[in-house]
């Protein structure tokens, strides 16, 4: 590891372990918002409306998560001001309940969590631009080698998109922290600047009458939850409403997710006491805002249950949108079939700018990892020029790659959700226990509302969790499984020597 190389410019201030601190505010802030907003937010309204039946159970399944998120960005933040230093709630979980927590919170990041992600926005990517470039499809084979069960063995169109999508920002992310957020801040403001005009367009422009009656005139009706042919979901229709709200937090928390991406950068953020709270709290409150606005263009422009009528266009209302693609089929309202191509352009930018953060902040975590000797030795180097991580980096884009392939990443995202959640009630809690085993810690920053509001986070997290294990057991089950598997991996790998520094 070189820890003498000169920073590049003298804007950038190299931090103790190698790293150059060259991330201010606002490249926090937009790391922040660019790694959650990436396509679900234009999807998952459609399955969420299918479970709780209600447009405003609807609303209230985005509020629920997006105080939930706040709550949890404003004690990370604690922890992060506290603790500056590269891998975030690795370190976290390390200092505050063992390095075995850290260590499984590591191994299912790795393999699911972040590299899954990645992945499923690639693909998401790839998938828009054949909106525009019909070339690009799931269908269309380059190589077909044959099947094994439901998987195809071979590469599409598609996944060659994606894999592509993985390296380039991958490469940009190799010439060092600056070039990354530059990236970020260009593709988030275009993203913020997408959702914003959908917005308006939706509440101001497109609004329709009979929409608008129909949802707000029976807003807290409950339907019965539907499966995504408009059948009846037997498994869910004796769930409470509670129960209901918090299962269809499934696509919300998903959507919501990512905006604790910056802490693992900490040790490459200036002035990090100051600006890690800062870029957690408002990164997190703009896009709880914009999420729910999001919605309420949605419930102006469709009805909930039904059809929309409207502007010569008959089509679905938000439960049965086409392939849910919700905000596709707002601005087909008002610009008909160029409105897919408007949506299509618009995803790309988000999903673009969303990998980028995705990948740029994942590789701090192998890094912090591999300096404690629990990942490959070679993850623990930064390159000489850049310092930046860069085989942590590699390894990262090689995996997510393989997932692109491989067509699981779907799958396991969903099986892991339930882990990513209880990981959460992990960290959180991390804020109370590094409170009594370290009391002279300094904390330039200490949790809004402690110790209520980090309680109740974790009370609802909990429920959230107990209702995935009581109607989703298919979900939740496989998820602890993969967890667990890292336990004797764990043991494995304490046995080796940790790297020089």
């Amino acid at each position: 590891m070189n820890s003498t190389a000169q920073p590049q410019s003298a804007g950038e201030i190299r931090s103790s372990p190698g790293f150059v601190q060259g991330l201010g505010l606002l490249s926090s802030t937009t790391i922040v918002v660019g790694s959650m907003i990436g396509s679900g937010i234009f999807i998952v309204s459609a399955q969420i409306g299918r479970i709780v039946g209600s447009p405003g159970l609807l609303l209230l399944v985005w509020l629920i998560t997006g105080f939930m998120t706040l709550v949890a960005a404003l004690s990370y933040a604690e922890m992060a001001a506290a603790l500056p230093k590269a891998g975030g709630q690795y370190v976290y979980l390390r200092e505050a309940l063992g390095p075995i927590f850290g260590f499984l919170y590591g191994w299912t990041f790795f393999l699911v969590m972040q590299t899954g992600t990645i992945a499923a926005v690639a693909i998401a990517f790839a998938k828009f631009l054949g909106v525009l470039f019909p070339w690009i499809s799931e269908t269309h084979w380059l190589f077909l080698w044959g099947h094994l069960g439901p998987l195809s063995l071979g590469v599409n169109t598609e996944q060659l998109i994606a894999v592509a999508m993985i390296a380039l920002l991958t490469g940009i992310n190799l010439r060092g922290v600056r070039t990354g957020a530059l990236v970020q801040n260009i593709f988030t403001s275009a993203k913020v600047l997408a959702l914003l005009g959908l917005i308006a367009l939706g509440i101001f422009i497109a609004r329709n009458p009979a929409a608008i009656f129909a949802n707000f005139h029976h807003f807290w009706q409950r339907a019965a939850p539907l499966h995504e042919n408009g059948s009846i979901n037997a498994s869910l229709l004796y769930a409470s409403t509670p129960a209901l709200v918090f299962l269809a937090m499934v696509g919300s928390l998903f959507s919501s997710d990512s905006w604790y991406d910056i802490a693992f950068a900490a040790g490459e953020v200036r002035n990090p006491q100051r600006n890690l709270p800062l870029a957690l709290a408002m990164g997190t409150a703009l896009v709880t805002v914009l999420y729910l606005l999001a919605n309420v263009a949605y419930l102006f422009v469709l009805p909930l249950h039904g059809s929309v009528h409207a502007a010569g266009v008959i089509g679905r209302g938000i439960q049965f949108a086409h392939e849910d693609r919700v905000a596709t089929a707002v601005l087909s309202v008002r610009f008909l079939h160029a409105g897919a191509g408007l949506m299509a352009v618009a995803i790309l930018i988000s999903t673009f700018g969303c990998n980028n953060g995705l990948i740029l902040a994942g590789a701090r975590v192998y890094y912090a990892m591999a300096c404690d000797g629990l990942f490959f030795r070679s993850a623990a180097r930064l390159h000489p020029r850049y310092h930046v991580p860069s085989w942590a980096l590699g390894v990262q884009g090689v995996w997510a790659a393989l997932l692109c392939l491989s067509g699981t990443y779907n799958q396991l995202l969903n099986y892991v959700m339930f882990a990513v959640v209880l990981f959460y009630i992990l960290t959180i809690f991390s804020v109370f226990a590094l409170r009594w085993r370290r009391p002279q810690l300094p904390r330039p920053y200490r949790a809004v509302g402690y110790p209520w509001l980090p309680a109740i986070y974790i009370l609802l997290a909990a429920y959230f969790d107990l209702q995935v294990l009581r109607f989703m057991p298919y979900y939740a089950v496989p998820g602890l499984i993969l967890v667990l598997l890292g336990v004797p991996v764990y043991w494995a790998w304490r046995r080796r020597p940790a790297p020089a520094a």
